[in-house]
């Protein structure tokens, strides 16, 4: 991606110092295949100590990298915002590029044959991008709750995970939120939801969890206490929180990627994927023999 100068602009020793920092971070997660929000490169700053954990330095830091894109000095596709984006419709070239498409995009249920059926939750959207991969990879759906989740779409979720319940799987919710009031008490309020909507399933939440914060020290935030169940949180854990979005990134992936692969049946996943490639395979074939499998089709009697 270019760095590309739409303003002309002059910057303290200081700001050139972060935004030499910030295009070293990026860069460096960039090269491991992960693109950061805003709220993750002032966590890798505030890690690092090179900036206080407090609102204002992340404004100041929001502004100083802002103005650095506008000006060229940071590579536009470092930065990224995950709740804003286009859709629309994918578009072929030609019926033979729409069946190579269909060959290369084939896709079995690699879940389908295996005793777990799985899905990933994650408290926020903006994180949705560090997860997108693990769960690609390893073919599992993933979801992001926006906060609580909504009672229509937790309905929806128990009747589709009732249906692989009623198919002999066993269903599993691998869940990540942070560390805080509200965060905690949302992986009680999705179990005790499902349960009710008759969803009889497994909900491991796996990330933020205070022996990770033993681990990993991330930078901590007072607990808001102007929440409903602060008083219940400080109690058992103090008046400090933590941000799911302060954990490395490549961490995080670490995490989703274990616990899946813990539920995996790895014999039968080969299996599929055996599968799979056969079939593909034979998709391929008719792409590259469209003409003559199209003179056949008209040559044949209606």
């Amino acid at each position: 991606m270019p760095q590309i100068a739409y303003i002309s602009k002059t910057f303290t020793s200081k700001s050139r110092e972060i935004i030499d920092r910030a295009n070293q971070i990026c860069a460096d997660y960039q090269r491991q295949g992960y693109d950061l929000t805003l709220r993750q490169l002032y966590y890798q700053f505030v890690s690092k100590g090179w900036i206080p954990n407090k609102d204002t330095e992340y404004k100041r830091l929001g502004n100083i990298i802002s103005d650095a894109r506008l000006a060229g000095l940071l590579d536009w596709g470092y930065i990224v915002d995950r709740t804003r984006n286009l859709r629309g419709l994918g578009h072929n070239a030609s019926p033979s590029s729409a069946l190579y498409s269909a060959a290369y995009g084939y896709q079995l249920d690699m879940w389908a044959n295996q005793p777990h059926y799985v899905e990933v939750w994650i408290e926020k959207d903006a994180l949705v991008g560090v997860i997108t991969k693990a769960c690609i990879d390893l073919d599992v759906p993933f979801f992001s709750c926006r906060g609580y989740t909504s009672q229509s779409e937790l309905w929806g979720a128990a009747q589709r995970l009732i249906r692989h319940t009623n198919n002999g799987q066993k269903a599993v919710i691998i869940h990540l939120g942070d560390h805080d009031p509200s965060g905690i008490d949302m992986t009680r309020d999705i179990t005790e939801r499902l349960a009710m909507f008759g969803a009889n399933c497994q909900i491991e939440r796996i990330a933020l969890n205070m022996d990770q914060i033993r681990r990993y020290d991330p930078p901590p935030n007072p607990a808001k206490l102007t929440d409903a169940r602060a008083e219940g949180y400080i109690k058992r854990h103090g008046s400090s929180s933590w941000e799911l979005d302060a954990l490395d990134p490549t961490t995080l992936d670490a995490l989703v990627r274990s616990h899946i692969l813990d539920l995996r049946d790895d014999t039968r996943w080969q299996e599929r994927t055996a599968q799979m490639e056969a079939e593909s395979d034979q998709v391929k074939t008719i792409a590259r023999r469209f003409d003559d499998v199209m003179a056949y089709l008209d040559a044949s009697p209606a």
